[in-house]
């Protein structure tokens, strides 16, 4: 069954396609307004959210679809432990596909096991938020009509930044783009991502300084620093406000430089910026929500079509990564990829 947990799940061709799907909705949206009349989307979001859920609910609407679900763990019977495999087995009677956010790592990638409907992951931890990608895509793409040859920048949270790694995987399939990643020593890419950018052969550059490659930029791509994600409060006090973005640090940016973030932002964006002609974040979010019609249409339509075969291995050497979803449902099988060259956790991707 075809599910999207990683943007790498969708192939170019595929991803062009939601993109020319997503236009003619723009263009002609009374074509779509009844095409999902009486089928249902359940939104399972155990994290709280505004714009993706909203999104969703928003683009299943417009298609005509119902929408279930609900917007926080303790709304739903995992707070009553209740496994994540037997919430989504027991929704798949319910509705025709599923989406779900969750704060640990690999939890979707936990819940394709049990389910009898499409999964679309939008977002999990640190790890992936591969919808969130496809409105970065499709704002990239109206701006600069093509995605190869690009030079990105990506600020901010790098290290648990799971728009940031969804983006870097999705434009590194394309010709001769290169990455400028801006962060704090603390907050740098992990490890898988930058395993994974030597093993494509990715042009990339880590540093600290915000304003040190901004004349080379053709999107700016920020992002907050995620006080959830932190263990340790003082840590996130002391790197919250590293990189704020103003008027007077873009006075070296191209003048058709793209500015973008996955929002909520805090103080990572100036107001005064919302002004300038290159600011897109906020058509980002309109964006998101064409992509997710255009996705949940794809996936129905798609849902039996056979997709790319993963091997898993078992293994005995369970992932010891705090935030994977196998530290906290143990009932879980131990499961290994091979991405690269190393065997990885199925579901968070750490080293095993």
């Amino acid at each position: 069954m075809r599910h999207l947990l990683d943007i790498v799940d969708l192939s170019e061709q595929e991803i062009y396609s939601l993109i020319e799907k997503a236009q003619d909705i723009m263009q002609r949206p009374t074509k779509y307004q009844d095409v999902l009349r009486y089928r249902k989307v359940a939104t399972l979001f155990f994290e709280p959210s505004t714009r993706t859920r909203l999104s969703f609910e928003a683009a299943a609407m417009e298609l005509g679809a119902n929408v279930i679900g609900f917007q926080s763990a303790a709304a739903s019977s995992t707070a009553k432990g209740e496994s994540i495999g037997d919430t989504v087995r027991t929704v798949s009677n319910y509705a025709d596909i599923i989406v779900m956010r969750h704060p640990v790592e690999g939890a979707p990638y936990a819940a394709v096991l049990d389910s009898e409907v499409p999964i679309i992951n939008a977002g999990d931890g640190g790890h992936n938020h591969p919808t969130q990608t496809l409105a970065d895509l499709l704002t990239i793409y109206r701006r600069k009509e093509t995605f190869d040859g690009l030079t990105i920048g990506v600020c901010g949270d790098l290290k648990y930044g799971r728009t940031v790694h969804s983006l870097l995987r999705a434009m590194s399939r394309y010709q001769n783009v290169r990455f400028v990643c801006i962060s704090p020593k603390e907050l740098r890419l992990p490890e898988y991502m930058t395993e994974f950018l030597r093993d494509k052969r990715i042009d990339y550059t880590e540093t600290v300084d915000m304003e040190e490659y901004m004349s080379e930029l053709d999107v700016l791509y920020m992002t907050r620093v995620q006080r959830e994600r932190f263990d340790d409060k003082n840590e996130y006090e002391r790197l919250k406000d590293s990189y704020i973005l103003s008027e007077s640090k873009l006075t070296t940016a191209r003048a058709d430089m793209c500015i973008l973030h996955p929002l909520p932002r805090v103080n990572e964006i100036a107001k005064e910026v919302d002004m300038d002609k290159r600011a897109a974040y906020f058509e980002q979010v309109k964006n998101g929500k064409y992509m997710r019609m255009a996705l949940i249409l794809f996936l129905l339509d798609h849902r039996n079509d056979p997709t790319q075969f993963v091997s898993l291995d078992h293994t005995a050497d369970r992932c010891r990564n705090p935030k994977c979803i196998l530290q906290f449902e143990s009932a879980l099988p131990g499961l290994t990829r091979t991405i690269g060259t190393k065997k990885r956790c199925y579901y968070c991707e750490s080293l095993i």
